[in-house]
């Protein structure tokens, strides 16, 4: 990228170079042939000759006005586009500094993080967990933790109870059935 961004500067400079040569050329005839008029033997000659070399001379001066005025404005307008060239590089610096921290933000992460090191999490399904103990919800609305299976002691009344499913469990909380 940078050989091609290289070649295309080197290329904008040769333009550059060709076309200020040739500014130069024309300039360079053009001062010669207004100074060939000025150097003209106008004294000798008929008052007609002197006449038309002080229109000549009118005419040369207002077309050199003429280009003086037009390198005025280009001069203006480049040092406004200049200016706004500027103004824009200073408007730019907020967004190019958070495009910098993005990137080192990124690079930060893409060189510290490592996933392997962070827990691994694992979903349970609901169901028998090996525990002999179910979870119910008694009549006042409190979970209690009663064996599933019992040795014969309580009364009968505790022993035929059938354990209800605790909320959330695809059960209701008010269907305790009592034999």
């Amino acid at each position: 990228m940078k050989q091609i961004f290289d070649q295309f500067l080197q290329f904008l400079q040769q333009g550059i170079t060709a076309i200020f040569r040739f500014v130069r050329l024309v300039w360079a005839w053009s001062l010669d042939q207004i100074t060939r008029v000025t150097q003209a033997p106008w004294e000798k000659w008929p008052l007609w000759k002197q006449v038309l070399l002080v229109l000549v001379i009118v005419a040369v001066a207002y077309v050199l006005f003429v280009a003086a005025r037009q390198l005025w404005v280009a001069g203006v307008h480049v040092l406004a586009a200049f200016a706004s060239f500027l103004g824009a590089l200073v408007v730019t610096l907020p967004t190019i500094l958070i495009a910098g921290v993005i990137a080192l933000a990124g690079l930060w992460v893409v060189n510290n993080l490592n996933l392997s090191s962070l827990p691994s999490f694992t979903v349970f399904e609901h169901g028998s967990t090996g525990s002999s103990e179910r979870t119910s919800t008694g009549s006042i609305g409190r979970s209690s933790t009663e064996p599933s299976e019992r040795n014969g002691a309580g009364s009968s009344n505790e022993s035929n109870r059938q354990p209800v499913p605790a909320t959330g469990q695809g059960g209701s909380d008010t269907s305790a059935i009592n034999q």
